[in-house]
């Protein structure tokens, strides 16, 4: 059915992707939107982002400043977080490795700490039974989570020595439960939410489809200790995943996937990453469909191909659940890729999230080029982003950006990932930033030929 409310948004979504409107909407870091995704061909490895005019980038740590995985291996820079409470607050960057099948690397997967005032960095934890370490966030108790992103993952939580860079103990938390984990997050009252990346519409689990792909909460027994609680699962009632939504269980945590399922949750294709922003929390669903109908038989038939991905926002106090950044609703759907006939830049398998500087979202795509969006928490009336803007756009031919982060103590920097760049030892955590790099270039002084000297 024609609905011109929602052609209006669309078109006002392309506009604002070329910079012709968003003035009002966006104001997050006070940019002029770019025109367009990255092309390869100005690929630049001391600044492969492309970013609006008057923002700077650089190097915060490369793959030379540890190389965990040698002889040509990628580092896999994944995750960010950093001591976000406490002694030293901000001082300190923590970052998984996304190392998969462990057992044909002898190290094992790792996450690693940067002191962002001297320089310094050093693996935090490390085991060959570690595979695919993906989200990492810090915790109001000063600890950090971290966790695996295979099916039936574990998270794990850290708890740091006085220097905060040196690990005194790595415990499972089974009670938060077993998925293939990537994002993690708290709300003010201790509880943890979690996803399961698992294309949940058409994989399913068991032979049932769909089955798992699914967002859960836990809360703890007792605030602050994850040791025991109780697990949940988001049910949807409404199409598409949206819709007016419940918590149902407790499920049984050793079993995530398959007793959510069972117990109703709502099997969504992917999901990635999520953000608690106030009240809300947004999930990353990387993938498509977006239309399913039932045939004849009662079963399950997919009208639409997979791509794309969205991004729906959880209404915390009421459980909504709405679509807040679609494409083809509120930004322009991806057509082809930059250079390329018919190329149009677009939304496409968004993966990461963060919490801008005055509460917007900023969120970065899995694919190539992968590009780095803000959307407004102003909403319409289906509570979809009034306001969607391009903020920078990855040139490096093979990689992806990940891990955005925008640490509480210095909003105006935001931090991101490259992994497998096609440079050799690229991978590597960025800062992109409108003020000069401070404390490291104060202590060391520029790098040249390594991507540290500052980009003009």
């Amino acid at each position: 059915m024609f609905n011109p409310k929602l052609i209006a948004v669309a078109l006002a979504a392309t506009m604002a992707a070329t910079g012709s409107v968003i003035a009002d909407g966006i104001n997050s870091y006070n940019f002029k939107p770019l025109d367009g995704s990255a092309k390869a061909a100005g690929w630049d490895p001391a600044s492969p982002w492309k970013l609006p005019k008057g923002f700077k980038q650089w190097v915060v740590s490369n793959e030379t400043d540890l190389n965990i995985y040698d002889n040509g291996r990628d580092d896999w820079h994944d995750m960010n977080t950093v001591n976000e409470t406490g002694p030293m607050k901000g001082r300190f960057m923590y970052r998984t490795h996304e190392l998969r099948n462990p057992e044909n690397q002898p190290h094992g997967g790792s996450v690693s700490v940067v002191d962002l005032k001297t320089g310094e960095t050093r693996l935090l934890v490390q085991d060959p039974g570690y595979d695919a370490l993906d989200g990492i966030r810090w915790t109001p108790w000063g600890s950090i989570l971290f966790a695996e992103e295979i099916p039936g993952g574990r998270l794990l939580e850290v708890f740091l020595e006085a220097d905060l860079m040196t690990a005194k103990e790595v415990v499972d938390r089974p009670a938060v439960g077993r998925l293939a984990h990537e994002g993690i997050d708290l709300d003010r009252d201790g509880n943890v939410y979690v996803v399961d990346e698992h294309r949940g519409r058409t994989s399913g689990c068991g032979g049932a489809v769909p089955c798992g792909g699914g967002v859960y909460k836990f809360i703890p027994a007792v605030k602050g200790d994850l040791s025991s609680g109780s697990l949940y699962a988001l049910k949807v009632n409404g199409a598409d995943g949206v819709g007016q939504g419940e918590w149902v269980g407790p499920i049984d945590p050793l079993t995530a996937r398959e007793s959510g399922s069972a117990a109703g949750a709502q099997s969504y294709q992917r999901p990635e990453d999520l953000e608690v922003i106030g009240n809300t929390l947004y999930v990353a669903i990387t993938e498509g469909p977006s239309d399913t109908k039932t045939d004849a038989n009662g079963t399950l038939v997919f009208t639409s191909e997979l791509y794309e991905g969205r991004v729906i926002a959880i209404d915390l106090k009421t459980n909504k659940v709405s679509n807040f950044v679609k494409p083809g609703v509120n930004v322009p759907v991806e057509i082809g890729m930059p250079g390329g006939e018919g190329h149009q830049t677009g939304f496409d398998s968004i993966d990461n999230l963060a919490e801008a500087p005055n509460g917007d979202l900023v969120m970065i795509e899995d694919n190539t080029p992968s590009d780095i969006w803000i959307a407004s928490q102003v909403t319409n009336e289906y509570g979809a982003s009034r306001y969607v803007a391009l903020f920078a756009s990855l040139t490096d031919p093979e990689a992806e950006g990940t891990g955005i982060y925008i640490s509480p103590v210095d909003p105006g920097t935001l931090y991101v990932n490259i992994q497998h760049s096609a440079a050799d030892d690229g991978d590597a955590t960025w800062a992109i930033s409108r003020e000069e790099r401070k404390q490291q270039d104060e202590k060391e002084g520029d790098h040249e030929g390594d991507g540290r000297k500052r980009d003009k």
